[in-house]
C-alpha cells in the first residue's frame, strides 16, 4: 500500500522535498518503507555547471598567463575550494526500510544511477533521537540511531537535511518497531 503525504512546509522546502511512505503488501508483511525525495532544481544544476566552468576557466588563464608562480598556486587553491563549495549534490532520494525482525536498510539513491547501501541490525539499535544541529551558518533537525558498542550517532540520511516535519512520522515508525517506550531509557 502507498501512502505519498504532503505536510505544510515552508516555502524553501515546499519545493524542495518530497516524502512517501509504503506498507508491506501481502507478501512483505511488515516491511515498513520511507522515502525522501529531492525535486531536481535545474537552475542549481546549471548554477553549478557555470560555476565549475568558470573555475576551469580561472585556472586555465592563471597558469598560461602567470606561468605558475606561488600567486598562482594560491589562485588555484581558492579556485578549487570555491567549485568545491559550488558543487552540485547529485541525490535524487534518501530512503529507510523498517524491516522489524532484522534491522534497518538505508539507502542512497543518486542522480546517475550508483545506489549506495548501508544494513543496521536490529539488535545493534538502542534508540532513534532527532537532533538539532546548529553550525556557525545554519540549523538544522537529523534523524540518528543510538547503536550499541558505538561512540558516535549514525546519521538516517546522511546527504538531505530535510525539515522536521518529515523527519517525525519516520521517528515515530522506528520508535514503534523497535519497542522503544516513552519515557525509557537506553
Amino acid at each position: 500500500m502507498l501512502y505519498s503525504m504532503s505536510f505544510p512546509l515552508s516555502h524553501n522546502d515546499k519545493n524542495k522535498y518530497r516524502y512517501s511512505h509504503h506498507n508491506g503488501d501481502s507478501t512483505c508483511k511488515g516491511i515498513d518503507v520511507h522515502e525522501i525525495f529531492m525535486t531536481k532544481s535545474r537552475v542549481r544544476l546549471l548554477l553549478s555547471h557555470i560555476g565549475i566552468l568558470v573555475c576551469l576557466v580561472n585556472c586555465y588563464i592563471s597558469l598560461v598567463k602567470d606561468k605558475l608562480c606561488s600567486s598562482s598556486i594560491w589562485k588555484i587553491t581558492v579556485i578549487i575550494l570555491f567549485a568545491k563549495f559550488m558543487q552540485y549534490k547529485p541525490v535524487k532520494k534518501e530512503s529507510l526500510v523498517i524491516l522489524p525482525e532484522f534491522g534497518l536498510q538505508l539507502e542512497t539513491h543518486y542522480w546517475s544511477g550508483k545506489i549506495a547501501r548501508r544494513f543496521v541490525p536490529g539488535g545493534k539499535i538502542l534508540r532513534p533521537v532527532l537532533n538539532e544541529c546548529v553550525t556557525p551558518f545554519t540549523c538544522y533537525w537529523s534523524l540518528a540511531l543510538i547503536l550499541h558498542g558505538e561512540d558516535q550517532l549514525m546519521l538516517v540520511f546522511q546527504e538531505l537535511k530535510p525539515p522536521l516535519k518529515l523527519l517525525v512520522p519516520i521517528w515515530k515508525a522506528l520508535r514503534s518497531s523497535f519497542d522503544v517506550k516513552e519515557g525509557s531509557s537506553a
